[in-house]
């Protein structure tokens, strides 16, 4: 009997979609960016508006590619999800997305709490090249990041906390690599989040992060129940 191969709708750190049976943490949403076959098309992206959504909402259920719908994606965890550009969905995590962008206003010296639209604006401009539509990297010094952002270490993708680099995969995390804070590596959290984090923000970290405590944000995975389209 053939097995039926995963749709392609998880997420990396690094921002591709791959195929893998793994659903993670988080679900979450860049418009529609798959065809009648339930394969992705070129576009990987139909909206500035790329949210990271509950996994669980309501007890709603949806086909993860329905036709002419919006393509459900999913994340490891939190980090993963604002590293590839997503911020938390202001409606299915309401409580989340103030807290992110009270963390937003903090750390960019706002007097008001900015408004999606603006967050998503200025996401897009860190996330993408717009000319090669790839993911904006810059080189940084371990030390000078807060924890809980995702970084490029010998060739692969790592969450950084307490002072380790933790081995990303769309399982979960690898055994923590001690690294000096002189350490040059690859930041792929787009700064603007960087700089959310640093403000106060605790983004959700996947079981497998040692040490994740140190967050506040720890939980274990759910079963995949994504919310209706917001």
């Amino acid at each position: 009997m053939m097995t039926k191969a995963p749709l392609q709708n998880r997420v990396a750190p690094t921002g591709e979609i791959a195929s893998n049976p793994g659903r993670g943490l988080l679900m979450g949403n860049r418009g529609c960016l798959h065809g009648a076959d339930r394969r992705l098309r070129v576009a990987r992206w139909r909206s500035k508006h790329w949210i990271c959504c509950a996994i669980s909402w309501k007890d709603v259920r949806r086909d993860p590619m329905p036709p002419g719908g919006w393509t459900a994606l999913f994340f490891l965890d939190e980090a993963t999800a604002l590293a590839a550009g997503h911020r938390p969905c202001a409606y299915c995590r309401r409580a989340d997305f103030i807290s992110f962008a009270e963390g937003w206003r903090r750390a960019h010296r706002l007097v008001e709490r900015p408004r999606a639209a603006l967050i998503d604006a200025q996401l897009h401009t860190e996330r993408v090249d717009s000319r090669t539509r790839r993911q904006l990297t810059r080189p940084e010094l371990v030390g000078k990041l807060p924890d809980g952002v995702m970084v490029r270490y010998r060739g692969a993708p790592g969450l950084l906390l307490d002072e380790c680099i933790l081995p990303w995969s769309f399982d979960g995390y690898r055994a923590p690599i001690a690294v000096p804070a002189a350490t040059s590596v690859e930041l792929l959290t787009p700064p603007a989040s960087v700089a959310t984090i640093a403000g106060g923000y605790r983004p959700l970290l996947h079981p497998s992060a040692t040490g994740a405590g140190s967050l506040g944000r720890l939980e274990a995975a759910q079963q995949p129940a994504p919310p209706p389209e917001h």
